[in-house]
């Protein structure tokens, strides 16, 4: 008899640790839970925020996002990128990959954004470019052309 009264009293214990237990996990995501553990990316200084102008890592390049309206999250859009060389020129026939990604969440960019044509004077479009959610994003090209191989980083506040 002992055991089943020892049971019945434990079963509002167990209900309650039960919904315990879903309330935390539906109110915690992944995201809250790897920073919660210290596996969170430093954040860059507010300078190294923006559209850019960005000089490239070993300076071959100066890369600028250029926008035709300001980004936005959740929308699929095409974003030019003026590429100019160490003297300011523009580079012509470059060729890019973009790669990024939310560095505190991480994870990648949701879609798999590619060069598509180039306007001329430098500024090539990026094709689909998405932004899923608001937070620090980093969008990077990898620039090949005659003058070398480089690449730039946008830290972008979304």
């Amino acid at each position: 008899m002992k055991n089943i009264a020892d049971k019945t009293r434990s079963m509002p214990r167990r209900a309650a640790l039960i919904a315990t237990i879903a309330v935390l996990a539906a109110g915690t995501s992944a995201c809250s839970l790897l920073s919660m553990v210290g596996v969170v990316a430093k954040r860059p200084a507010e300078t190294e925020f923006g559209l850019g102008p960005r000089a490239s890592a070993n300076q071959k390049y100066t890369a600028t996002l250029q926008p035709r309206e300001p980004l936005r999250l959740r929308r699929l859009q095409t974003v030019p990128v003026r590429i100019t060389d160490a003297a300011g020129r523009p580079v012509e026939q470059a060729s890019f990959t973009v790669d990024g990604g939310m560095p505190e969440h991480l994870h990648g960019l949701p879609t798999q954004p590619r060069i598509g044509r180039s306007l001329g004077n430098g500024v090539y479009e990026i094709d689909g470019v998405r932004f899923s959610m608001g937070g620090w994003w980093e969008f990077k090209l990898a620039i090949d052309s005659p003058a070398g191989a480089d690449r730039v980083t946008f830290n972008l506040s979304l």
